[in-house]
């Protein structure tokens, strides 16, 4: 039951967030195709509203509508992944340039430094999936801070093709331990106010996480050929 003054979830937003689960989760495989019907049975609604969520995900750039032939979940494309990083890492550095001119003290950067925080343990407990959700929360956060509704709403767009890369590639790399010291050299030139450090910080970080991830992929779709 929604809480008193909710607006109760439609089945078209619940066929999308669990859609979303699904591609995802890998469940719902990159290259795979699949008809409207079989994804109705799979989530236990009607095909309208999965044609609905289909619609929606296609905009977002994570499957393809093919007339007569249902949907097929699109494949994580170096190409595309490039553009997306070169556009994240420009936002998300004047995101993080714009928060460190803000003069925020450390109480109100907490949720930043427990994100870190969190990202740690999980780096400490070999929790990758642990340690992207927090790592998610710190890029998400960051964005908050720099107070730009712009940078905030594009950057949400494109995390999801973000989140899928990574999702791809989270056990093909490295333990992310220099991401995490970038993260915290970041969170200290915010809370320092050096704006041009925070801003030159992130944008390596993204650009040296852009660089390993592209190496990844292109790899892997190598092996693929």
């Amino acid at each position: 039951m929604n809480k008193q003054g909710e607006k109760p979830v439609s089945n078209t937003e619940r066929a999308i967030a669990e859609l979303r689960r699904l591609v995802f989760s890998g469940e719902l495989a990159a290259g795979s195709d699949h008809l409207e019907s079989e994804l109705a049975e799979m989530l236990g609604m009607s095909r309208t509203p999965v044609r609905e969520a289909a619609r929606t995900l296609e905009s977002q750039g994570l499957l393809e509508l093919r007339a007569r032939k249902g949907v097929r979940i699109l494949s994580v494309s170096p190409d595309d992944m490039r553009e997306i990083y070169d556009v994240l890492t420009e936002l998300e550095s004047l995101a993080a340039e714009r928060a460190a001119e803000q003069g925020y003290s450390a109480n109100e950067l907490q949720d930043l430094a427990a994100a870190i925080a969190d990202m740690d343990h999980a780096l400490d407990q070999r929790d990758l999936e642990a340690w992207a959700q927090a790592d998610d929360r710190f890029h998400s956060e960051l964005v908050r801070l720099g107070r730009n509704s712009r940078v905030l709403a594009i950057t949400a767009m494109l995390g999801d093709q973000v989140r899928r890369a990574r999702a791809v590639t989270l056990f093909m790399r490295p333990l992310p331990i220099q991401s995490n010291r970038d993260h915290q050299g970041v969170y200290e030139a915010i809370l320092r106010g050096d704006y041009t450090a925070a801003r030159n910080l992130h944008r390596a970080h993204r650009q040296q996480a852009r660089d390993m991830i592209l190496d990844l992929l292109e790899r892997h779709r190598l092996r693929q050929l």
